[in-house]
């Protein structure tokens, strides 16, 4: 969008938006899904006024208002309804039409009292009610994070365990086949719909809609990060309006981020009003004393606005992270990663297992893969090289050979033709869009990245993990910080987060903070997550080449 600013007007700021963009806005705001703050022109303009001596700095337009709150999560319930109906629905047809069974509760006659389509209709309102009762629907878990989920996990399991144990302390024994339809459909229809429907309010925050509006206020450099971050994942739904750094100046950092300073710290309730904003971010800085927070949070208007603090950690998984208040003071507990016990041998035997199940079920594609790279080119089909591995140790790794034989004698020369502005890659790694040393097969196969497959016989020896960082070199490692080293404490894997966060498109910063992330908030669950993620990721083919 081209931003602009009126000579004749100092504190009004003009952006050209779009006629389409414009007209989606206008009807999102008369639904009360958005707020823009301000008035169309006879142009398909927004016109945004921000008062104060910066309103001359260009603010964010498609701004959600405290509507969308109450709205999305009654999307949410209107398919949560219909789920749990379908579910019930289904489990009464199957028991009552199809297994012949007119009993829902056995040694009861209800055809003589009640129609057993009450009693669906009772375990379904049940339900709702256990999904209200749990927060599932609360606009703060909604979008980002696994707690919606757990919670939609724990109150139909907390529902069917009452109907469980009010069966058995009634000496009444519920239809085992009604529960064991239910119960697993209607959770399956739940987490469908919450998954469509997060997927959904993600590509609309993206777009600028449905957000938290929020200002962030501490330290300059504290509150660039915050916002660097909160710019990176859109998706979650922070919009940053403004922020309040001491002395109300803006560095080069913050100029760069093009987010208007709205003044100092002590500025930062008023700023909140300014900008029609319901969340105030602050991190650390050291005009933010535990005096100076309380205030703020007793200026904060009650139920409109809302207090975050961002402590200083980074790359630190939810599960790792537990909060304990003492003497009034909420203790941050963040457990340190483990790299023995349990899950390490779960893990173990999860590699083994899938391993031999995905060679075997793709037995077939690998030899024809095989006999494609045999007929393409000559030299061999597999491709060995010597990689770093679990804490430091080398071994060959196996892939489907994709380039020419003599690839590795021309790398230098390629290293020097590299385009920087075309081509991924840095001092450490090598990464080339048209790389002219890639075959015509080679080229399909890293495409789908089905060249990795042979690397399935590297995680069933024990020398990789389906999920893990990437492999490097040795010639990568001379080049690694101290720090980067960190990632030998688990084996690397066939695939990882750098993989579904855009493979080659990464940077090497990007690429170094994925992994490392990794290594110390690892856990079964996060793997088959990553697992799910690749196969999207290799479907949809980005970043690889």
């Amino acid at each position: 969008m081209a931003r602009g600013r009126s000579r004749a007007c100092r504190s009004t700021c003009v952006l050209s938006v779009p006629p389409a963009i414009a007209s989606e806005e206008k009807a999102m705001r008369n639904r009360g899904e958005v707020d823009v703050g301000g008035v169309d022109d006879d142009r398909g303009r927004v016109v945004t006024r921000v008062p104060g001596p910066n309103a001359t700095q260009p603010i964010s337009l498609r701004r959600s208002s405290p509507p969308w709150v109450a709205r999305f999560p009654e999307r949410l319930l209107i398919t949560d309804i219909v789920g749990v109906l379908l579910a019930v629905g289904v489990a009464q047809f199957v028991n009552l039409s199809l297994l012949g069974d007119r009993d829902l509760v056995e040694g009861v006659n209800w055809r003589g009292i009640v129609d057993p389509t009450w009693i669906s209709v009772v375990i379904a309102v049940a339900w709702l009610i256990a999904l209200a009762a749990s927060g599932s629907r609360d606009a703060r878990v909604l979008g980002s994070g696994t707690t919606e989920y757990v919670r939609v996990f724990n109150a139909s399991f907390f529902l069917f365990g009452v109907i469980a144990i009010t069966a058995y302390l009634t000496e009444y024994e519920f239809a085992r086949t009604y529960v064991a339809i239910a119960l697993p459909a209607g959770l399956a229809l739940l987490l469908l719909s919450r998954q469509l429907w997060r997927q959904w309010l993600a590509r609309m925050r993206v777009r600028g809609y449905f957000q938290n509006r929020v200002v962030v206020a501490g330290s300059v450099a504290g509150v660039a990060h915050i916002v660097e971050q909160l710019h990176t994942a859109k998706g979650a739904g922070y919009g940053v309006q403004g922020v309040c750094v001491p002395g109300g100046t803006a560095n080069g950092r913050l100029r760069k981020l093009g987010v208007p300073v709205l003044g100092d710290i002590d500025d930062s309730i008023a700023a909140l009003a300014r900008v029609n904003a319901h969340t105030l971010v602050l991190t650390g800085s050291d005009e933010l004393s535990p005096e100076k927070i309380r205030e703020l949070s007793w200026r904060l208007e009650p139920g409109r606005q809302h207090l975050i603090v961002a402590p200083a950690l980074t790359d630190v998984g939810g599960p790792r992270i537990h909060t304990r208040p003492v003497a009034g003071l909420p203790l941050i507990h963040v457990e340190t990663p483990r790299f023995e016990g349990s899950e390490r041998f779960l893990k173990r035997m999860f590699d083994i297992l899938a391993s031999i199940g995905l060679i075997i079920t793709l037995s077939v594609p690998l030899l024809a893969i095989a006999l494609a790279v045999k007929l393409d080119s000559s030299g061999p089909v597999l491709f060995r090289q010597e990689r770093i591995g679990f804490r430091g140790r080398t071994f060959r790794m196996l892939k489907f050979r994709s380039m020419r034989v003599d690839a590795e004698q021309v790398l230098a020369t390629l290293l020097d033709e590299r385009d920087d502005g075309l081509d991924a890659g840095n001092a450490v790694l090598f990464k080339m869009k048209h790389d002219p040393r890639i075959t015509r097969v080679g080229r399909f196969i890293r495409r789908f990245s089905l060249d990795e497959l042979p690397q399935l016989f590297n995680v069933l020896a024990g020398d990789m993990s389906l999920v893990g960082p990437r492999p490097p070199l040795q010639r990568e490692v001379d080049l690694y910080e101290q720090h980067v080293h960190r990632k030998f404490l688990v084996k690397p894997g066939i695939t990882g987060l750098w993989q579904v966060s855009g493979r080659s498109n990464l940077s090497w910063e990007e690429s170094v903070r994925l992994d490392l992330y990794y290594v110390e908030n690892w856990s079964l669950i996060a793997d088959l997550q990553i697992l799910w993620r690749t196969a999207k990721a290799v479907v949809a083919r980005d970043g690889a080449y």
